[in-house]
């Protein structure tokens, strides 16, 4: 979740939608419960919200969900259960919420209804299909188009978890031996997470997937290691030896490559000790794989809290109580995500372009031109608050919109860049170091004037600047 908080996605504030929305129904089949119709009102009305995050999946999951929690709990066929819920008017609720928004969208970017299931190059079907068919439909059946995703292997989908809920993912295993029926609070909540969790895992298993997708079942399989770890079982012991064990390895590990960099030079940024794998890129996380081990020189400090976080938490649970075991653990992981904190900080020249809109914001005024990939260097326009024009820039995700039959002239070609470039006004281009032999080829060398470099970007502009003495 801290990670993908850093980027522009709804996966974090969806989780909390649908998790809102699970708490709803608990409470509205609560038979105690004084107001269910006021919970059944926030119940549909959590899915409205979500259908304007990220559609479809913001009510097909959690109707799933319960709809199968029903099925098991024996109360699918209740009048009872629907006299609660209340579909009808939360049904309209829910429209209520995210229709305005899709019906605007439709008519400002027709045609308005459109459909097939072929997808490419230069083709324009308008919003709805392209939000519907395309981004829901033909991604679920993996032809969407432009397939510039990619999906991670089901079984590293699956075994990834125990990773992103770590330290308390070595608990999970005694949540087998937990009670899911529905007799009690307890129980019903379970049961509930159970099915949560267990629908949006082979939902995905099922589809293409990325690693942060079942980001919204993270709080039912909190509630379930939160269930099981009370229970202190064998199971619970055997977790706490195991993040001793983890976490003492995690430790020594980090200690080791600190010895191994302590010497090395750390000049410039981290970006200029960085492998490159484009292909990994499709991945949410395929820029762990430019990681080496000299790249940890610029993290010496991440590390080294890193390294004093992993060893709390091998002496806080060795041989512990769980109670004890796990404030140490929560500890560990307070420390940890400072490491994490400082180690963005870091990794901002690389993942970020906010040094070279601060130097693009003290130049005179010009036209910007962004080279290629407009979400290499989309913090440009966020830093910037200026507009630019795209070169080669019908790519990925903005291609299908570059063919609206009213889209901004924004689009530009090699040959438009060179009858711009060599006209009396400035311009600035920004690209990665990689483009600039394609760059130099293009404009020529001589021409091309370097305002700044961070994290291998490069900002150029036509004209020389007074004060910059870099070519």
């Amino acid at each position: 979740m801290f990670l993908c908080t850093r980027i522009l996605i709804p996966d974090v504030l969806l989780t909390l939608t649908i998790t809102l929305a699970m708490w709803s129904f608990l409470r509205v089949m609560d038979g105690e419960e004084p107001r269910p119709r006021l919970w059944a009102a926030l119940f549909w009305a959590s899915m409205g919200a979500g259908l304007l995050l990220k559609s479809l999946i913001a009510i097909v999951f959690p109707l799933a969900a319960v709809l199968i929690y029903l099925f098991f709990a024996r109360a699918l066929l209740s009048i009872e259960t629907w006299r609660r819920l209340h579909p009808l008017s939360g049904l309209f609720l829910t429209i209520l919420i995210a229709a305005p928004w899709h019906i605007l969208a439709a008519i400002r970017n027709p045609p308005a209804f459109f459909w097939t299931l072929h997808s490419g190059p230069g083709q324009y079907h308008g919003f709805l299909w392209f939000y519907f068919v395309n981004e829901q439909l033909l991604r679920f059946l993996n032809l969407r188009y432009p397939r510039d995703y990619n999906t991670v292997p089901r079984l590293q989908f699956w075994l990834l978890h125990f990773i992103w809920l770590f330290p308390w993912s070595v608990y999970l295993p005694a949540a087998v031996k937990l009670s899911f029926k529905p007799v009690d609070r307890a129980g019903c909540t379970r049961l509930l997470a159970l099915c949560w969790t267990g629908f949006l895992l082979a939902f995905f298993t099922l589809s293409t997937t990325q690693e942060y997708y079942s980001m919204p079942c993270y709080p039912a399989l909190a509630l379930l290691i939160g269930s099981a770890v009370q229970t202190d079982s064998s199971w619970i012991r055997r977790g706490t030896w195991a993040i001793t064990t983890l976490t003492t390895c995690a430790a020594l590990a980090a200690i080791a490559i600190l010895v191994y960099v302590r010497k090395l030079p750390a000049v410039g940024d981290i970006s200029s000790a960085l492998t490159q794998h484009p292909s990994a890129y499709t991945l949410s996380l395929g820029h762990v794989e430019d990681l080496t081990l000299n790249s940890f020189a610029y993290l010496r400090l991440p590390l080294f809290i890193a390294a004093c976080a992993f060893l709390v938490g091998a002496l806080g649970t060795l041989r512990s109580t769980i109670a004890r075991a796990a404030f140490f653990a929560t500890l560990m992981m307070i420390v940890f995500f400072h490491a994490a904190r400082l180690a963005m900080v870091v990794f901002d020249p690389y993942l970020s372009s906010r040094p070279l809109a601060t130097a693009l914001l003290e130049t005179p005024e010009g036209q910007l031109v962004v080279d290629h990939h407009y979400y290499t260097f989309s913090s440009i326009f966020f830093y910037t608050n200026r507009t630019a024009l795209l070169l080669n820039g019908r790519f990925e995700n903005l291609e299908y919109g570059s063919n609206a039959p009213d889209v901004p002239p924004v689009f530009i070609s090699n040959s438009e860049l060179q009858k711009l470039w060599f006209t009396s006004a400035r311009y600035y281009l920004v690209a990665d170091f990689s483009a600039m032999p394609r760059l130099e080829s293009l404009l020529g060398k001589e021409f091309l004037h370097v305002v700044a470099s961070s994290g291998g970007k490069i900002l150029l502009t036509n004209y020389r600047l007074h004060g910059h003495g870099a070519n």
